[in-house]
């Protein structure tokens, strides 16, 4: 029924297209090959080549079949702002992960304005990558699936990302972004597979989705304003994560992030805030959870600001100086898979304050559940179990 939606969906893109004042840009007809076998990497390069330099706005048409490409960048300063990429298909990673052992991403989009991508899977083919990180053995870090770079004005919609070698997707100093309708796939065991990473990006909306990942749903970097997150289904993974934040000393804070509406399965974290224990001017403040559900997880509620390494020289101070504050936990229920189900645990040197806790149940083992606090203020409200330990 998704794929009949889906391809119905894109007969009608490509119908209203094909009578408007879009020139389309066939892979094909560039010498793209869809066996998944011949390299398609240059048929692509220059199929974005002529849908850059086209001064109508431009669609560029990967039919079904699947498409084997290596490393690609594709650079903005195009002659105009609408470049739309409809994928009938599949783009797939080369499967010998060494072919990426010095590059950090494998499909990139570099000060693009006006890209849209519709529909298709990107399949990284991490596991055999994955194995080699389970061995102990040297291995290369793993490249991203799809990073946005220095850009803005991006849609992506109805795009499914499997196996990605590392993280999914990446926003990276990216302005007004909407990701919708994404489906991210990966096994709770595959490292650093974190879902969708943002980092110095401002006005971002990711809806509509369902994340399955090896770390992060969805990981919160410095930097990050404006962030809206809605309707999401997470699990397997680590949750939705504000952080690491606070490993420089000059650190652009995070603030004005909405959580609401998300089911949490399974997973390691819920609902996290984390920072270095290191000395830093960053912050995290401006920052709402709304009626979230947690299904077994682990940590439903975590503050953390007393996060290291085992290495002692990485956190020489440690005590956190990330100012996490104005924080709102509102409408936060489910099951807790340990008796400690809010952890609340902030910096001897920067306590954290304005901490709410409104209308909170949270169980363990069919009982109500505990709660922690270190240096944390604030206040709760309407009903709250476990009960509340804020200052």
């Amino acid at each position: 029924m998704e794929k009949l939606f889906l391809s119905s969906l894109f007969s009608l893109l490509l119908f209203v297209h094909s009578v408007s004042a879009y020139t389309t840009y066939n892979v094909i007809s560039f010498g793209a090959n869809p066996d998944g076998r011949t390299d398609s990497t240059q048929p692509f390069r220059n199929a974005w080549s002529s849908a850059c330099a086209s001064t109508s706005p431009a669609i560029i048409y990967v039919p079904s079949g699947r498409y084997l490409l290596g490393h690609i960048v594709f650079h903005g300063g195009c002659r105009n702002s609408d470049v739309r990429i409809i994928i009938q298909g599949t783009l797939v990673a080369p499967y010998n992960y060494r072919e990426f052992s010095n590059i950090s991403n494998w499909l990139a989009f570099q000060n693009v304005n006006g890209v849209s991508i519709y529909g298709g899977t990107l399949d990284g083919q991490g596991s055999s990558l994955w194995y080699c990180k389970s061995t102990g053995n040297s291995c290369p870090t793993g490249a991203r699936s799809l990073v946005f770079r220095d850009s803005r004005n991006i849609l992506i919609n109805g795009v499914t990302s499997i196996s990605s070698q590392k993280f999914h997707f990446v926003l990276d100093n990216a302005q007004n972004v909407t990701m919708q309708g994404v489906v991210i796939s990966a096994p709770g065991n595959s490292p650093n597979t974190d879902g969708i990473h943002v980092e110095k990006s401002t006005n971002v909306r990711i809806v509509n989705s369902g994340i399955r990942t090896g770390d992060d749903c969805i990981s919160v970097g410095p930097g990050t304003r404006n962030l809206w997150i809605e309707n999401i289904a997470c699990g397997p993974g680590h949750g939705i994560s504000i952080g690491s934040l606070g490993w420089s000393l000059n650190e652009s804070g995070v603030k004005n992030v909405t959580v609401k509406n998300v089911t949490m399965t399974g997973t390691t974290n819920g609902l996290r805030i984390k920072s270095w224990a290191r000395p830093s001017n960053g912050f995290a403040r401006g920052i709402v959870f709304e009626n979230v559900r947690m299904e077994n997880v682990r940590n439903p509620i975590i503050i953390d600001q007393n996060y290291c390494s085992s290495s002692a020289t990485s956190c020489p101070h440690k005590a956190s100086s990330i100012t996490v504050s104005q924080v709102t936990y509102r409408g936060i229920r489910g099951t807790s898979a340990t008796p400690t189900a809010v952890k609340i645990n902030c910096s001897v040197a920067k306590p954290c304050t304005g901490i709410r806790l409104e209308d909170i149940t949270l169980t363990y083992q069919n009982q109500i559940a505990k709660s922690f606090c270190a240096h944390a203020h604030g206040i709760a409200a309407g009903l709250i179990k476990p009960s509340s330990c804020l200052n």
